[in-house]
């Protein structure tokens, strides 16, 4: 069976690092997409995707990614639940991700430079 997750977006918000107990870094991050409808791109709609970075890539994005920024990610899917404080079951999908490219340094990066980028990742 094959679980991958290929996306290209912008981050939505500064990334913050956690540690778990065991000293481990993590980073929750969500990636803006435009979507895609008949008509092509849709710059009106877009798909809002939570992903988990780990370890080192985590420490990593909270360096070099800020609010804005274009990533490409490759990981997995993952759901996932737990019961809340109020006793309700709630279930979360996310991207596990796997490796995470820092296309951009900022939004207002000119088109041909971020064009170069998505070239050199591939």
């Amino acid at each position: 069976m094959i679980n991958q997750v290929t996306l290209v977006g912008r981050l939505t918000e500064d990334p913050e690092l956690r540690f778990t107990s065991e000293e481990k870094g993590v980073v929750n991050i969500t990636v803006a997409l435009n979507r895609f409808g008949r008509g092509g791109r849709s710059d009106s709609e877009a798909d809002f995707i939570p992903c988990v970075v780990w370890g080192k890539q985590a420490e990593n994005t909270v360096e070099y990614c800020r609010k804005g920024t274009l990533v490409g990610i490759k990981g997995e899917l993952q759901t996932r639940n737990y019961v809340n404080r109020e006793d309700k079951k709630v279930y979360v999908t996310e991207v596990l991700v796997d490796k995470i490219r820092f296309l951009s340094k900022n939004k207002e990066e000119n088109k041909d430079d971020l064009e170069m980028n998505v070239k050199a990742s591939n």
